[in-house]
């Protein structure tokens, strides 16, 4: 069985977690939108389908088989369990998801650096409050995600090698990322932050290492960071 996995063609957004897990995984999966003609408009008349009992809010979704999966928390929960990136204790199964919960609290902060205001406004219509809320996000925010990171790899007592547990889960792909994207997007303010996180360092580092994510990382599958995207760098935003 093939995944089908509904995001945006051009960008690695909320979309790439869910692609870490599936290629940490080895799962075959189809990036819908990147591989049909008129992808996005098709991406848009799929997600905005009126006949759905749950509907998704917004991409990102999967479909496994009959079943329709949106939100990467909930996905990678559903993945977490089918492909052992989770561990099977319960307690460690909801531990890792409150993980991933936090990560997308700091994702949607991201975000909201270069969109303080709108959505719906380019970042150019609001560049002086993108200014504002990233120097706040550089020195207090970062440090603080990273900083709260550092303390659950040191206090794991399946040992510091992994956020939970001793084994890879897709909390520890999710933090990769969120590395990956706070050093493009802010690399002078995270380098000071990761500077005080070691452990954080050298989860970013093993994730990196480990030959199925090498193998993606290299290959057009993993699309290049861009100022489309949620991780943007805009050098005047850092400092």
């Amino acid at each position: 069985m093939t995944y089908r996995l509904h995001y945006w063609p051009g960008i690695q957004g909320r979309g790439e977690f869910v692609r870490l897990a599936l290629e940490a995984a080895g799962q075959a999966y189809e990036d819908v939108a990147r591989h049909e003609d008129g992808g996005e408009g098709r991406l848009v008349k799929d997600w905005m389908r009126k006949d759905r009992v749950h509907p998704p809010f917004a991409p990102p979704y999967l479909e496994d088989g009959d079943q329709l999966i949106g939100q990467v928390a909930a996905i990678l929960m559903h993945l977490g369990r089918k492909h052992g990136l989770a561990t099977k204790d319960e307690a460690g199964a909801l531990w890792t998801h409150q993980i991933q919960l936090t990560l997308a609290d700091l994702v949607a902060e991201v975000h909201d650096t270069h969109h303080p205001i709108a959505m719906s406004l380019y970042y150019k219509d609001q560049k002086p409050e993108a200014k504002r809320r990233s120097a706040e996000f550089r020195t207090d925010r970062i440090p603080r995600f990273t900083g709260w990171l550092e303390q659950v790899l040191t206090n794991n007592p399946g040992g510091a090698e992994w956020l939970v547990g001793d084994a890879l889960t897709y909390a520890d792909l999710s933090a990769f990322q969120v590395v990956e994207g706070l050093r493009y997007a802010f690399p002078k303010g995270t380098e000071r932050a990761l500077a005080k996180a070691p452990r954080l360092v050298a989860l970013h580092d093993r994730v990196a290492a480990l030959p199925r994510i090498k193998a993606y990382l290299m290959s057009p599958r993993r699309i290049p960071f861009n100022e489309d995207g949620i991780f943007r760098h805009y050098p005047e935003l850092d400092g």
